[in-house]
């Protein structure tokens, strides 16, 4: 190419641009954005409430549960606005694919083992279902079209080499 940026590069740019321009996008914004808002709401008023009348062992794992909570939305809000950004020419898809970028804080977004789930509200239990089903979506997408592109992307040194020298040549 004679802009400068690999064919695969340029492929994986296209795949970012395509996707922040969908409708898949829009609707998983939108549900990040709405459950980020709703679990606002319910830690700050009913959940709050919910967890004065908790024992002592509950109200841990209720604490632990709500940051858990709170950490996986912000990582999949983060994730989505970068995204957007994107959609809207505020970041060129080649930036979007930073690590910095990426969906983080695996170990502490994945589901927690805790032996007082059934004394959790379930007010909170469901806020943790149906974030964990959104990070879930979410991290399928960051590694489709970051992860395994860069895989993809080195994969393949000779389809790699030939596409330069297809660029280096006119081919």
């Amino acid at each position: 190419m004679s802009d400068g940026i690999a064919p695969t590069t340029a492929r994986r740019a296209d795949v970012i641009r395509d996707f922040a321009g969908s409708e898949l996008f829009d609707r998983t914004f939108q549900e990040g954005m709405d459950l980020v808002e709703e679990t606002a709401g319910y830690l700050d008023g009913s959940g709050r409430q919910e967890s004065k009348l908790l024992s002592r062992n509950a109200a841990l794992a209720y604490a632990a549960e709500s940051m858990r909570l709170t950490t996986r939305l912000m990582q999949v809000a983060s994730w989505l606005l970068v995204q957007r950004a994107v959609r809207e020419g505020d970041m060129p898809p080649e930036g979007a694919c930073d690590d910095r970028y990426r969906l983080g804080a695996e170990d502490v977004c994945r589901p927690g083992a805790t032996k007082t789930a059934e004394e959790l509200p379930a007010g909170l239990l469901t806020l943790l279902e149906r974030s964990e089903r959104l990070y879930e979506r979410v991290r399928h997408l960051d590694r489709r079209m970051y992860v395994e592109a860069d895989e993809t992307e080195t994969a393949n040194p000779v389809a790699d080499h030939m596409d330069r020298l297809r660029s280096a040549f006119g081919g």
